[in-house]
């Protein structure tokens, strides 16, 4: 296996770390991690497999506390120590930040654990290592009545392993639902924090829509969009994932600790920092690339040409999932973005009905579009030919209207009287003219009848 290439930045992650007690070694075995692969079986559960019997517990017990240890000194999507993850195991490559237990790891020719890796981001993760308290973090998700999910858990969302390096370590997980199971039929609904009303009211409408269709929405839990989304899934009864870039146990923005409380007992919240992790600028950001591997397909409801909502379509579009974009007033700066998308591969969606064609299965189709059915429309040709020939204003003789009909006299009085019959024409004396009455509006509903 090839090693990583150089790393000449610093670490890209802040480097604040919890003034925990070092643990110390763990007592971990070094061996390779199981359960990495994709395509691995789940072994039995082991020891701290959550709080939700069934749930998870494919890892051991050392596997879990190395991964939680990891998610406090690793930052999220860190591509260097998802490489050494998975050349070394959580196990081994936990203890090879903590400097513990030389004589048992294999030998190696460079004398380096981490070579290609800078020393500023090496220097970091050891750092957090060191005043890492996994026991704590693990006790704490549990008072919440909550769980810590890893690879190889049978609540792990498979889908998460198209992400390859970039894979979370862990998911924190809050509220009573399977995770796995809610994401193999999710959407994901992202936009503008500062939206506009017509955003918001879409949002909600396009939740709603998904949620009375037996769809999962998630978002990000943020003010403007991601909200709307939330709270119209809700008011349907429906099934909502809100994806923090923080802990779990750390509402935030703080203007929506009621509705990621609501979300935690109705739905799910989800996230990869351990519990009473802050967000940042950054962590936001790559937050986003969880959403789109999580679901079937992310739509864009409103999107400045640098809004973070972009990100996570990007995402979704690498990822292969579908990309979906809501158009908006071509004057509007939070429509631009979206419209940008529109003008690439994204597909421009107006309701729920298209975005479940889109995810859903084969021959879940939208109703066709179409304008209202007119009475007119359902003439026979020639009938419809000489109504347009009867003048809009005064009694016109038939064989004028003839005459403009390009037909005989008695042809067109004989659909001149089946006009009559029908309400569209009137007779006066020897001549004929338009009904002047206003024809109703149809009652028909959108998409036909």
């Amino acid at each position: 296996m090839t090693t990583p290439g150089p790393d000449t930045g610093p670490d890209p992650g802040d480097l604040g770390v919890d003034t925990g007690p070092d643990t110390g070694h763990l007592g971990f075995d070094t061996g390779p991690e199981p359960g990495l692969r994709p395509d691995s079986r789940p072994e039995p559960g082991g020891p701290d497999s959550g709080s939700r019997p069934g749930a998870s517990g494919a890892a051991s017990g050392d596997e879990r506390l190395a991964r939680a240890a990891l998610s406090r000194a690793v930052e999220p999507g860190d591509e260097h120590a998802g490489r050494w993850l998975r050349r070394y195991g959580a196990v081994g490559f936990l203890d090879r930040l903590l400097d513990t237990a030389p004589a048992r790891r294999p030998p190696r020719g460079d004398g380096e654990p981490f070579p290609g890796t800078g020393p500023k981001r090496v220097a970091s993760w050891r750092l957090r290592a060191a005043a890492a308290d996994p026991g704590r973090d693990l006790a704490t998700i549990r008072d919440l009545g909550g769980r810590f999910l890893v690879p190889g858990d049978t609540e792990w969302p498979r889908q998460l392993d198209d992400l390859e390096d970039a894979r979370p370590l862990g998911l924190w997980v809050r509220g009573p639902a399977d995770l796995r199971a809610w994401a193999l039929r999710s959407v994901a609904l992202v936009g503008a924090r500062a939206c506009t009303p017509y955003g918001a009211h879409t949002a909600a409408d396009l939740a709603t829509g998904l949620a009375r269709q037996g769809w999962v929405v998630v978002s990000g839990a943020a003010y403007g969009i991601d909200g709307a989304a939330h709270r119209g899934a809700l008011a349907a009864g429906g099934a909502t994932v809100a994806v923090l870039a923080c802990g779990v146990d750390t509402p935030y923005p703080r203007g929506h600790a009621q509705l990621i409380d609501r979300i935690a007992e109705q739905g799910l919240v989800v996230g990869e920092l351990p519990p009473e992790s802050h967000p940042t600028p950054s962590r936001f950001i790559l937050r986003n690339r969880v959403i789109a591997a999580l679901t079937r397909g992310t739509v864009v409801i409103e999107a400045q040409h640098r809004s973070g909502s972009l990100v996570t379509a990007r995402a979704a579009a690498r990822l292969g999932r579908h990309t979906m974009g809501v158009p908006g007033p071509v004057t509007s700066a939070l429509s631009a973005g979206v419209h940008e998308l529109l003008r690439g591969d994204a597909v421009l969606v107006t309701d729920a009905d298209e975005i479940v064609e889109l995810v859903g299965e084969m021959g879940q189709l939208a109703p066709a579009r179409r304008g209202p059915v007119l009475p007119r429309d359902l003439l026979a040709p020639a009938a419809a030919h000489i109504l347009e020939a009867v003048p809009a204003r005064g009694p016109t003789p038939t064989t004028v209207i003839a005459r403009r009909a390009g037909t005989t006299p008695d042809d067109t009085l004989a659909k001149l009287y089946e006009l009559h019959s029908l309400g569209f024409v009137e007779r006066h004396g020897e001549g004929w003219q338009l009904t002047n009455t206003a024809t109703p509006a149809p009652n028909v509903r959108r998409g036909g009848t």
